[in-house]
Parts: structure tokens; sequence; C-alpha cells
């Protein structure tokens, strides 16, 4: 099963990602666990680009993004779930229609076509997409913010605004989390809603 985690930075999806992750390793299944951008060496230099270099115009981001996660896709997910294995990500395309399409206002579904073109059409069974208010969630991050971290409460509602849409068109796909729940909590509504699922 593919599943992935989506929520503005600072809702805990991380945390959620390494709880299930845990979970399943505990009950022997394999688990390829990774992050968007990331997942393979082309993709940690696509992250490095994205997060702590200097200013990038929002369409080469976005195509940035789109090739990060054409090369994860290629190399790492689908020979993952050819073989029978789990993955757990942490982001995936809808990071992007959210972010880019919403966040820079290059529109949702123009930027969802893109990455479902650069995946070949491959989405996740499940997306958990955990839903804080973006003030909340901005007073979450760490010391260090990277430069999307570093956009301004007006962008991180655009965001918002775009995962929730996201999730009223596709729900059968996400399920949405109120991220302001104890972690331990969330992850006993993930794990249910997966055993139900499998």
């Amino acid at each position: 099963m593919f599943v992935t985690f989506e929520g503005l930075d600072g809702s805990g999806k991380t945390t959620q990602a390494q709880l299930l992750t845990a979970r399943l390793e505990a009950e022997g299944r394999e688990v390829v666990a990774t992050r968007e951008p990331g997942g393979t060496e082309l993709g940690e230099r696509i992250r490095d680009l994205l997060l702590h270099g200097g200013h990038v115009v929002p369409w080469a981001e976005a195509l940035l993004y789109a090739a990060s996660r054409a090369q994860h896709v290629d190399e790492v997910i689908r020979p993952a779930l050819e073989r029978g294995a789990w993955v757990v990500c942490d982001r995936y395309l809808d990071s992007s229609a959210a972010y880019q399409g919403g966040g820079r206002g290059l529109g949702l579904d123009t930027v969802l076509e893109l990455n479902l073109a650069a995946v070949g059409g491959l989405l996740p069974d499940r997306t958990f997409l955990l839903l804080l208010d973006p003030a909340e969630a901005r007073t979450r991050l760490p010391g260090e913010h990277d430069r999307l971290e570093r956009e301004d409460d007006r962008f991180r509602a655009r965001a918002d605004a775009a995962y929730r849409e996201l999730a009223a068109r596709f729900p059968e796909r996400i399920v949405c989390l109120d991220a302001s729940l104890p972690a331990e909590r969330l992850a006993e509504e993930v794990y249910g809603t997966l055993r139900v699922r499998s």
C-alpha cells in the first residue's frame, strides 16, 4: 500500500509518518519510508536547492518539485510497490498542488496535471491530511526556518485553502485529521483507517 502524509509545515505529518512506519515494521511488514522533496540522490540535491538556496521563481519551483518526484517514483516508490512493500511518504504531489498551485497562485489543476504526468499517474492508496490553523502551524516550526517556512501567513492560508479543496475533491483518497489532537491519538486514527481498508 502507498500511504502519504500531507499538511502545512508544523502540522505533525512527519511525526505521523514515523509512527506509522514503526508500527508497520513492528508487525513484520517491509516498509519503505521516504520523503519529498528527496528520497533519491537527485531529489536530495533538488531539496537543498529548493529549501536552502536563493530565490526561485514559482514555475521553476513547481518544475523542480515535479522533477524530484519523477525520479523518486521511478527509482524508489514503484519498485517498492511492485515487490509488495508498503511505502510511507512524507509529502507527495498534493504538496505541490497546495504550495505551488495554491500558495504561489499557479493554479491547482495546472500543478496537479504537471505532477500526474511526472509520476505516470501514480496516486497514493490513502493520503492523511493533517489540518491545523495556519497561525498555529507557524508557532510549531523549529528555530531555523527553510525558504518555504519563512513565507508569510497569507501564503500559508492559501496553501491551507488548497489542501482543503483537494480533500473535498478526493474524499475517497484523502482522510482529514485534526492536527491539534495529541500525536498518539492521531496515530491510532491513522492505523485504524488503514486496518479497515486493508
